[in-house]
């Protein structure tokens, strides 16, 4: 009888990737938000001002000893409203939003920004949720649900047209593609 060594190959080789007509990468996605995102952000942040000053100017007429202090009640009111005039503006330059065949790209941030993509193989759920200030501005948010343990991804302030079409292509795109999203 003649025995053979059995031996590793030094060097495996991998099977080669087949191209993919689109590739994912880490890039500025291509559509921005609603413009009138802007103005719904600025409005729910000029309602959460009126509720925080309310707050502080009761908290200053009941708390005798604030006296003459007056200037921190105004002064905290002040950069509260710079803030909310200037936040959405810097949210809309750099919320942006795109849906591939291949996946869903995201960046949203202000202080921070975030960029994320969700390949179809993961996408689980595709939610289209109207809050009361969106629909007075007809906007909407698309929220989609992957395997991921950072969480789902969120588009604000879509047009409610853009953010139904956006809902049925993920939806239809999802359920294409083989797999069970794990």
């Amino acid at each position: 009888m003649r025995y053979t060594a059995l031996h590793a190959d030094p060097a495996p080789r991998l099977a080669p990737v087949p191209a993919q007509p689109e590739t994912m990468d880490l890039r500025e996605p291509a559509h921005r938000v609603s413009p009138r995102a802007r103005t719904m952000w600025l409005v729910a942040d000029l309602l959460q001002v009126a509720v925080v000053t309310s707050l502080l100017v009761v908290l200053a007429v009941l708390w005798q000893p604030l006296g003459s202090r007056w200037w921190v009640v105004v002064a905290l009111v002040a950069l509260d409203l710079l803030a909310a005039v200037l936040v959405p503006v810097w949210r809309y330059r750099v919320h942006r939003w795109e849906a591939t065949g291949s996946a869903v790209y995201t960046q949203r941030g202000w202080w921070v920004r975030e960029q994320r993509i969700a390949p179809m193989t993961r996408v689980q759920t595709v939610d289209l949720a109207e809050g009361a200030l969106a629909r007075l501005f007809g906007l909407a948010s698309v929220t989609v649900t992957t395997a991921s343990a950072a969480g789902a991804l969120s588009i604000d302030g879509l047009d409610r047209d853009v953010a139904r079409r956006l809902v049925a292509d993920l939806t239809r795109q999802a359920d294409a593609v083989a797999g069970d999203a794990t």
